[in-house]
């Protein structure tokens, strides 16, 4: 038997073995109702049970929030897992051993790499916590988070810590106490901790700020974010990207606050890191901040594990409405409903809260207003209802609709738009207007996307491919592979893909912890029940040898359509006449068979 197929068969012994009435009755109080069981929904606030068990066909479903699946399903949604972590888990509980699949040496050398920048964090961690209270170089963080109200056990609960001024510690404080536990410099610089210096060492990226440790949903460091004392630029500075911390997709307190946002159905989203401290401190803490970034399309996916209700609270200026239009597509997305909750002008949350105190957050948030209806009532507010005020409020929310990923988003909100304005839906179809900065790609069509059975052949090895081996999604794309790839569904998953890939760990079930439709999840877990695609290639296939021949691909398939369309343009140049046009364009044309060697004329 090999590997792949004694991996399949794991999961359907575990599966088999795994009673689903029995492991969702260790959470859900159930009831038998004729043949099958009902009790209240884990997954929504609910009085009257609507949550059912299926014993025979071993699903569940429930008729108010729609949650369904098998087994697999409940431990992931429930527990807030990815599809390995819950096999693991459920074949732990009855016993089953799971085979484990043989890693190529880049995947085994990528997850040593993550696991050294997991250790190399939470040794910084703890440097700078000692730092914090060290008597003589602690002394003045100390201060600064006594006056801004921060107490020892906040301190001690959230691990801050303080990166030294460098007058008293060195610009290398932290490399030099890193390097000495047998830490490379190498390793430093990959995490983003330190920087090479233009006269060769290192110098520690962060110098003279307080230190907030960032941690992923597993409760493990992977970067952190600094608020510099006194004067200086920049204010807040989070540590760069990097293979374990991905700033689109990990949220501050999302972590610590998980249960505070599960018990309460409800998360607030402030701006700043010192927002969410003095929040928690005052007794809110169903918060999270995004990491000097606007709330993304994984942060709402993410959120809806816990929650029912997001309540942005923002500073009431420009930045903090645009931040809240940008974000409208992905609560429909989610169908998770967005509020916005402005704070009295010249106040931050940190500021309210110590003057005003938690009941004033309390009866803010109470009367937060729908995200959509803010945003229209703050652009009427801006531009009025005349007729020209109208014209600009309808130009400036057709960028938000064609943000709408979803055909029935983008009509939704047409009609809403339209209705509140009292003009035709016409007026937001008619003319073209540029896409919302960082706004995904929109639909190219009325029609729904095509499923990932409908994959030609080549697209389908290409998908195959990268699914495996997502490290070669960026090179791919750089090359310009979303250019040439015809299928929306699988222009969907390559974004997918390029989100996901960069930072997790290299297994191909990374792409079950996306935003992925039901057909898309069952495609993928199907694809990965059988081999990986090197196996159809012959003993001598690697992935690098796979990857040069896509990439021929991809390349070829540019030079085709850079050619087709440089024809179409000649072709119209011909017909108006533009005879300086159709000239230029021939002299592109030769230049361009010149390159490829063609000596065709």
């Amino acid at each position: 038997m090999t590997l792949f197929s004694a991996q399949e068969a794991a999961k359907a012994t575990v599966k088999e073995a795994a009673d689903i009435v029995e492991v969702i009755g260790e959470h859900v109080a159930l009831k038998k109702t004729g043949t099958r069981y009902t009790g209240l929904c884990p997954f929504h606030g609910e009085k009257t049970p609507s949550f059912s068990v299926n014993p025979q066909g071993q699903f569940y479903y429930c008729f108010g929030c729609g949650a369904s699946g098998d087994v697999f399903s409940f431990v992931m949604q429930f527990h807030h897992l990815d599809f390995p972590e819950a096999l693991k888990q459920l074949a732990a509980k009855y016993r089953i051993e799971l085979p484990e699949r043989q890693l190529s040496e880049a995947e085994q050398a990528r997850l040593r790499l993550r696991e050294q920048l997991y250790a190399v964090h939470e040794a910084a961690a703890q440097c700078y916590e000692q730092t914090l209270v060290d008597t003589r170089l602690g002394a003045q963080a100390r201060e600064y988070l006594r006056q801004r109200g921060v107490p020892d056990e906040a301190i001690s609960h959230y691990r801050l810590g303080f990166a030294p001024d460098p007058a008293a510690a060195g610009w290398d404080y932290l490399a030099r106490n890193l390097c000495g536990q047998g830490f490379a410099a190498e390793l430093l610089l990959q995490a983003g901790l330190v920087l090479s210096g233009k006269r060769g060492g290192h110098y520690d990226r962060f110098r003279s700020r307080v230190l907030f440790p960032l941690e992923d949903m597993s409760g493990r460091i992977t970067a952190f974010g600094g608020r510099i004392l006194g004067e200086g630029q920049p204010k807040y500075m989070n540590s760069p990207e990097s293979l374990i911390f991905s700033k689109s997709r990990q949220l501050f307190g999302l972590y610590p606050h998980r249960e505070a946002i599960r018990t309460t159905r409800r998360v607030l989203v402030v701006e700043g890191n010192f927002d969410l401290l003095l929040l928690a401190v005052h007794g809110i803490d169903n918060v999270v901040a995004p990491l000097g970034t606007a709330l993304s399309r994984e942060h709402v996916h993410s959120l809806k594990k816990y929650c029912d209700e997001v309540v942005l609270l923002f500073d009431a200026d420009a930045a903090g409405l645009k931040a809240a239009m940008r974000s409208i597509p992905f609560f429909l997305e989610e169908a998770l409903d967005g509020l916005v909750a402005l704070l009295p002008k010249g106040h931050d949350p940190d500021s309210f809260v110590r003057e005003q105190g938690r009941t004033a957050i309390d009866s803010l948030v109470d009367g937060a207003l729908p995200l959509a209806e803010f945003v229209l009532g703050n652009l009427i507010g801006e531009h009025g209802l005349t007729l020209d005020g109208k014209g600009r409020i309808v130009e400036e929310l057709k960028p938000l609709i064609q943000a709408a990923t979803k055909r029935e988003q983008r009509e939704l909100m047409v009609s809403h738009f339209a209705a509140k304005l009292g003009v035709s839906a016409s007026y937001f179809n008619s003319g073209k207007t540029g896409p919302v900065p960082s706004a995904p790609p929109t639909d190219p069509g009325p029609t729904t996307v095509a499923p990932l059975q409908t994959l030609g052949r080549q697209e389908k090895q290409l998908f195959d491919f990268l699914l495996f081996w997502p490290e070669y999604c960026g090179p791919l794309q750089e090359a310009g592979l979303i250019e040439v790839v015809r299928s929306p569904a699988l222009r969907r998953m390559l974004e997918l893909m390029e989100a996901h890939g960069a930072a997790t760990a290299s297994q191909p079930e990374y792409l079950l912890a996306a935003p992925l439709e039901p057909e898309e999840r069952a495609y993928v877990i199907a694809r990965l029940m059988q081999p990986a695609p090197l196996a159809a290639g012959g003993p001598d296939t690697t992935p690098q040898l796979m990857f040069d021949q896509l990439l021929v691909w991809v390349r070829q398939q540019r030079q085709r359509q850079n050619a087709a369309s440089l024809q179409q343009q000649l072709q119209e140049a011909e017909q108006a006449g533009d005879n300086k046009r159709v000239w230029e364009l021939l002299r592109i044309k030769q230049q361009g068979k010149k390159q490829r060697g063609d000596p065709s004329p």
